[in-house]
């Protein structure tokens, strides 16, 4: 299969490459700024997901799988100024919803002439039980994410596009790790039944998953990745 995801230099996005591209598939990884092997895209950049979609389905010659992973999680207190509120719920808004939304259009668009496609979508748990009170925006981003993917399995799975969501709770990832070994992580593992965060690999494997083998008949699922920590 020929795969584009999102958000691939690092963590879950990262660890979903390596084990799609160990799978045989080709794939092209996505990040911000780019590099040898990855393509560019700003996402705060209205005009970024088209430029990002055309590029792959350049390198690769068409897409079968679409996988947004790419996200912000950024700090924003309750009682910040309005501008400063407002240009995090934009920010937080335009790269987790809307460049989502953009390529995931463009994905159906492709996937009618093919025959067929999938997308996955990975939210959080924050989409189910919220977050903190600094990331009010991040959990409502993350749940229209899930509303999003829902509407999309119902609305085209007569024409074999199929979408699917991962929601994990807190991960190990570079950029988590030094909080985990910190006092913080203590309350965190309190909350999880399993004793332990997830790896970047265990949502990773959920991605190829969904991405590859996942019944037609399971679209519109969520996987729930949190060690327990939130169920349905």
């Amino acid at each position: 299969m020929n795969i584009l995801i999102t958000g691939a230099s690092r963590g879950i996005g990262a660890a979903a490459l390596s084990l799609l591209q160990a799978g045989g598939h080709a794939v092209a990884g996505h990040s911000t700024r780019g590099s040898e092997t990855l393509l560019a895209g700003e996402l705060t950049d209205p005009a970024a997901p088209r430029r990002l979609w055309d590029e792959a389905v350049a390198r690769l010659g068409g897409i079968d799988v679409l996988v947004n992973n790419a996200g912000i999680y950024e700090h924003i207190a309750d009682d910040a100024p309005d501008a400063e509120w407002h240009a995090a719920w934009a920010r937080t808004l335009t790269v987790n919803l809307q460049a989502t939304a953009d390529l995931s259009r463009m994905a159906i668009a492709h996937f009618r002439t093919r025959g067929g496609g999938r997308i996955v979508n990975v939210a959080s748990r924050a989409a189910f039980r919220g977050d903190s009170p600094a990331h009010w925006h991040y959990a409502a981003s993350k749940a229209a994410m899930i509303g999003m993917t829902r509407t999309i399995a119902r609305g085209y799975a007569a024409e074999n596009i199929l979408a699917f969501a991962v929601a994990p709770g807190f991960t190990v990832t570079e950029m988590t790790k030094e909080y985990l070994d910190s006092r913080g992580g203590a309350a965190i593992l309190a909350d999880i039944p399993l004793g332990r965060v997830a790896s970047a690999d265990e949502v990773g494997e959920t991605i190829r998953w969904l991405a590859t083998e996942a019944p037609a008949a399971a679209t519109g699922s969520v996987i729930d990745v949190n060690g327990a920590s939130f169920v349905r």
